[in-house]
């Protein structure tokens, strides 16, 4: 076989595992669906809270935008507290998505309680409009 046949042999060798490799720019329908981005928040821009239950806090930022906080349990006594510390971790603003980036320190009758936050996500104007009674901040 002389070099010019050796060189067709090994040019179509290529384009046919080129053709059957798996297409990385290729997109499913659901990974084509854009995430929604991050919105985030400075811990002393918070200005007001709002607890329907133990396991969630609704939280004022600025004067329109409210978030809320889903608790890894239990927050004893927060929905009868007056006043909260939301403390961020790592840095000094706060995250949606995984709640790390938070904790709620509230008073209860021992001292001060730490709720560790589960998840953050911030609330529509229509959301946060629909809210009522005890669990508008």
């Amino acid at each position: 076989m002389s070099w010019k046949n050796s060189l067709a042999v090994a040019a179509a060798g290529l384009l046919s595992l080129s053709a059957a490799a798996p297409q990385a720019a290729a997109k499913s329908p659901l990974e084509g669906a854009d995430k929604p981005a991050r919105q985030c928040f400075w811990s002393s821009r918070v200005n007001g809270f709002a607890a329907p239950d133990d396991r969630t806090v609704n939280v004022r930022v600025g004067v329109k935008d409210v978030y809320q906080f889903e608790m890894f349990g239990p927050c004893d006594d927060i929905d009868w507290a007056n006043r909260i510390a939301v403390v961020a971790r790592g840095s000094s603003h706060i995250c949606t998505g995984n709640g790390l980036d938070a904790e709620i320190i509230s008073p209860s009758t021992l001292g001060p309680r730490r709720c560790m936050v589960k998840n953050i996500r911030k609330l529509s104007p229509t959301e946060a409009a629909a809210l009522k009674g005890r669990a508008r901040p």
